[in-house]
């Protein structure tokens, strides 16, 4: 079937190309993507100088230690990825998203084929429109000032996601509803992940292990803080710059799109502050709970630790950007001690 991430012959790709476009196109070159820990990202060039984006969805293509043993799309049910605050990945979980988003109008690359049957291809896969330009996160690096303007439409996409209420958390599953009732509240969740994270962490550095008393304490601290909710919006759940596409009309596309839930404003929100930095002024809300938002930074800090020092056991590629991510949110962990 052709080299694990890597580059796969275009010629594997004609009949996935077929089935998604048509007659009469052909891939002539593929390119694999920078990006993506849990799915392969190709670029195809077909023979009439078109492009299209496949996502495709592996084990061989997921970098995170321990996935080529989880159960897969075909596991059924209770092989799927239930807990929000779980790796999101699946055809399953990404077509739920782009339906749910292209219902509120949240502009995303355009869907051509999803594919689960495994017929045309050994594994699940998508073909989307690729977006030409670059991604928000480039454009901020070139010209802050003429990033503003998709900054603003990015705001109002993120008033759409919080408005759109629902009384459950968690995912959205390919039938429309929740995919899994929670019994624990949203805070809970996040206690329990944050203080997971802490543990595994804090095993592999000294630092925090030094510290962990003193964070476990604090992330009770801050869980016991929040007040009750019972209506939560969608969040997109990792929404850096560079999960955002920049398209010719200067509109915001969402990409990696699989771990839309229903959750806190405040766990987008607190991701949200750390990946945009200064630029965050243009995506604040003033509606946010600030117990809330104390609590989801610490978690999302000690996440941003644990996540790239786990990533880090299997070959994932690009190796010191995830220890320059995994230590600069150890230093903020360890600052709201202070």
């Amino acid at each position: 079937m052709g080299t694990v991430r890597g580059v796969m012959a275009p010629e594997l790709w004609e009949d996935v190309v077929r089935a998604a476009l048509g007659g009469g196109r052909r891939p002539v070159t593929v390119a694999r993507l920078r990006g993506g820990s849990k799915k392969g990202v190709y670029r195809l060039t077909l023979d009439d100088a078109s492009t299209v984006v496949v996502y495709r969805w592996a084990a061989a293509e997921n970098y995170w230690p321990g996935a080529a043993d989880e159960p897969g799309p075909d596991a059924g049910d209770a092989g799927r990825q239930q807990h929000p605050l779980s790796p999101a990945s699946g055809l399953d979980l990404f077509e739920a998203a782009h339906r749910r988003l292209a219902a509120l109008g949240v502009r995303t690359p355009r869907l051509y084929l999803a594919d689960g049957s495994r017929t045309l291809h050994r594994a699940d896969l998508a073909v989307v429109e690729d977006v030409p330009g670059e991604n928000l996160e480039a454009l901020l690096g070139r010209d802050p000032r003429a990033a503003e303007p998709v900054l603003a439409r990015l705001a109002d996409t993120l008033g759409l996601l919080r408005e759109h209420r629902a009384r459950y958390l968690g995912r959205t599953a390919p039938d429309g509803n929740g995919a899994a009732p929670e019994a624990r509240s949203c805070e809970r969740l996040v206690v329990d992940r944050a203080l997971a994270d802490l543990a595994e962490a804090a095993a592999r550095d000294t630092r925090l292990h030094a510290a962990e008393d003193r964070l476990a304490a604090l992330v009770q601290a801050h869980g016991a803080a929040v007040g009750p909710r019972t209506e939560w919006g969608l969040v997109h759940g990792e929404l850096g710059p560079d999960h955002v596409l920049v398209d010719r009309q200067g509109r915001p596309v969402l990409i990696d799109i699989e771990g839309l839930m229903h959750f806190d404003a405040e766990w987008e929100h607190a991701f949200l502050r750390i990946r945009f930095g200064e630029h965050y002024r243009w995506l604040a809300h003033d509606g946010l709970d600030e117990q809330r938002l104390a609590l989801h930074t610490l978690a999302m800090r000690l996440s941003l630790v644990a996540g790239p020092l786990r990533l880090l056991d299997g070959d994932f590629p690009d190796r010191e950007a995830m220890r320059g991510i995994a230590e600069h949110n150890l230093r903020e962990a360890l600052a709201l001690l202070r």
